[in-house]
């Protein structure tokens, strides 16, 4: 999956939830970067790299993964597919948000 469908399907996700209300930067290593920016209502996904408050790194596949509902973010951090920076309630939140 691109990064252009990725940061499609985030955009999704985060138009068919609640404002999160803080900044969140998936890091996909070599395969790039999508910054949410739930400050914001609506909330700003892009692909540019900034500051964040949270930072969730792991592969493009993984998140393809999650994004799908075939990878539980709690199961992937706790096997090591996916690194948390940052706020871990934040995490949790976006986890929920995956979810639904």
């Amino acid at each position: 999956m691109s990064l252009e469908v990725l940061t499609r399907a985030v955009k999704e996700k985060a138009a068919q939830n609640v404002s999160l209300g803080h900044t969140v930067l998936f890091d996909l290593g070599s395969d790039g970067v999508i910054f949410w920016d739930g400050t914001q209502n609506p909330a700003v996904i892009t692909n540019e790299q900034a500051e964040a408050e949270t930072v969730l790194k792991l592969s493009a596949d993984s998140l393809r993964k999650m994004l799908d509902g075939a990878m539980n973010a709690t199961l992937a951090y706790m096997t090591g597919s996916l690194k948390i920076s940052g706020s871990m309630g934040v995490a949790l939140k976006i986890n929920s948000m995956m979810e639904d």
